[in-house]
């Protein structure tokens, strides 16, 4: 079916009519919430600073706890790549008799592998020490501009 000429207008009114009443409530419901958001907060500022301080607090523990975990999982890496050179370094040994040159290689290889796991293990843990510290300092200065 044919739709007519004040059919086609009707319809298009009645889209446009739609979206504005659309639009309207979206920016009611915006406005309303801009104004009553948190009225406690503005008439107790005090509660908020011992708040956000005992927040400082609890993100400074996380971080700690945290930062354990990482360097506890990067001390665990790099005894299991260690552990894998050697082991692969003994089937080497094992799979040959005469001390040759692939035994040799292998040997060599696994101690350059388990010095390499320990300076990358060392490297990345200092790094999350440096990561740590640079949060606990920015909490402490966040603490510092909200108490002057």
């Amino acid at each position: 079916m044919k739709l007519n000429y004040f059919t086609k207008r009707l319809s298009t009114v009645g889209r446009w009519m739609a979206t504005t009443v659309f639009c309207v409530c979206a920016i009611a419901f915006v406005w309303q919430g801009a104004f009553f958001s948190n009225t406690t907060a503005m008439a107790a500022p005090a509660a908020n600073l011992i708040a956000s301080a005992d927040a400082g607090d609890q993100v400074k523990e996380k971080t700690s706890k945290d930062a354990g975990r990482a360097k506890n999982f990067i001390r665990d890496t790099a005894d299991k790549v260690e552990q894998t050179a050697k082991t692969n370094a003994a089937k080497v040994d094992q799979a040959t008799d005469d001390g040759s040159f692939v035994e040799r290689k292998a040997k060599k290889d696994a101690g350059r592998i388990v010095q390499r796991a320990e300076e990358d293990a060392a490297r990345t843990q200092k790094a999350v020490d440096n990561t740590k510290n640079v949060v606990e300092r920015t909490v402490d200065n966040i603490k510092d501009a909200f108490s002057n």
